[in-house]
């Protein structure tokens, strides 16, 4: 099993491309899961100022995390996660694919891993479109 994480910023939320840009600049020192988990707990205080606080905390390098914020390093790539999500017809987070199978929105775990269980055994899906 793989997890691909893609970045889906909200147009209405003023520090969402911002908080996507922190996530990939802990990325690239390692810490993009403890950045990522971090990020939803504060929700919505994602200021630059505060961003930069959770890269201290984390132990990250500010200097070089605030320059990657200041110069939206990874623009490029969120803007293509944005053009791929429209693509794919997604205007919601989270969204999730398990094996061509779209998931949106929150679901209790149990619901994961019913999908998982039946994809792993190979069983017919759910409707009869088979795998």
């Amino acid at each position: 099993m793989r997890l691909v994480v893609k970045h889906l910023p909200y147009r209405y939320r003023d520090f969402s491309f911002l908080a996507a840009e922190a996530s990939l600049a802990a990325r690239d020192q390692g810490k993009f899961h403890e950045m990522h988990v971090l990020l939803h707990e504060r929700s919505p205080a994602l200021s630059r100022e505060n961003l930069i606080g959770y890269a201290t905390e984390l132990g990250l390098d500010t200097k070089r995390f605030t320059s990657d914020l200041d110069t939206l390093r990874h623009k490029e790539a969120i803007e293509r996660d944005l053009r791929l999500a429209e693509t794919l017809d997604l205007y919601n987070t989270p969204s999730f694919f398990i094996n061509g199978i779209k998931v949106l929105g929150n679901r209790p775990i149990e619901y994961f891993r019913e999908i998982l269980d039946r994809e792993l055994a190979g069983a017919p899906r759910k409707g009869g479109t088979g795998r």
